[in-house]
């Protein structure tokens, strides 16, 4: 099992993965059935989490508000449809060819179950998709952060993922405990429409831990016009926040606490943050003016 793990997790690496994890089935347990990688393949004993970074430099245009399109193809198209998805496939024929099944999913928003009708009595509906962010997690990659997105110590947020869900007789990775979610809470005042609420926080469990997570008003980050996206699968699926002027406070604040085991010569942040409120004028983000020198 240890072997086939290692060897599995190089392959990928090799194939183009930044990061790879494994989440054994039983840490999806208490997961409704029409997010569980279970329905999907019910002999299944593990689900592999592989993900590829952002670049730093992808994030850079919208910073200075001069490029957002940059950040739309090399952190979302691109990274997710082309690079991303060639190393999942390279990963699946991997396991396939040594006679595991290997299925591989990309991340359909789960906010858009269902999309049919049961084919059989008791089981779920098309179409099942897990939550991605929650599978990392479950694989020992990443904690949920405060903004209701999952971190990581090597990028911060600054990763896509996809999964493979196998009957390949996998060792499961311990879950990580980096702390990562309790750097500070500039990310809330810095929304500049207001759908950040630190007076509604929630807690989530994932595979047996607690988050603590802000109230987020979905509708609202629909609306923001600071880096935000619509979810490139399904207008129902949460908005792309990940290159949001709250996540991009949040990677200086990750980055300035020295959480992150990247590290750069040039502070990312080198000016007062723009942004544009509700009404679409422009405004000065709160707790996030911090840059270099």
């Amino acid at each position: 099992m240890a072997d086939l793990t290692a060897e599995v997790k190089e392959f990928a690496k090799q194939a183009g993965a930044d990061l790879v994890g494994v989440a054994p089935m039983e840490r999806f347990d208490g997961v409704p059935p029409e997010r569980s990688p279970r329905s999907i393949s019910p002999e299944a004993t593990s689900v592999v989490v592989i993900g590829r970074r952002i670049t730093r430099g992808t994030l850079r245009g919208t910073e200075e508000g001069t490029n957002l399109e940059l950040y739309g193809q090399f952190g979302v198209s691109w990274l997710n449809q082309q690079f991303l998805a060639l190393t999942t496939c390279e990963v699946t024929e991997w396991l396939e060819d040594r006679g595991w099944e290997a299925t591989p999913l990309f991340p359909f928003p789960p906010e858009a179950y269902p999309q049919g009708i049961a084919v059989r009595a008791g089981a779920p509906a098309p179409n099942v998709y897990p939550d991605f962010d929650h599978a990392a997690i479950a694989a020992g990659l990443a904690e949920m952060g405060y903004l209701g997105v999952a971190l990581t110590p090597q990028f911060g947020h600054r990763q896509r993922w996809q999964l493979i869900v196998t009957d390949a007789p996998l060792e499961g990775d311990p879950l990580l405990d980096a702390g990562l979610a309790e750097v500070c809470r500039d990310c809330a005042d810095a929304c500049p429409v207001g759908a950040l609420h630190p007076d509604r926080e929630q807690t989530l469990t994932i595979a047996g831990r607690e988050f603590t997570v802000a109230g987020i008003d979905y509708s609202l980050c629909r609306s923001c016009r600071n880096g935000a996206r619509p979810n490139p699968y399904h207008p129902s699926g949460k908005p792309d926040r990940l290159a949001a002027v709250c996540m991009r406070t949040c990677m200086m604040a990750l980055e300035a606490s020295g959480k992150l085991e990247s590290s750069f010569a040039t502070p990312f942040r080198v000016r007062p943050a723009w942004g544009f409120d509700r009404a679409g004028d422009p405004v000065e983000p709160a707790s996030c003016q911090g840059g270099g020198e």
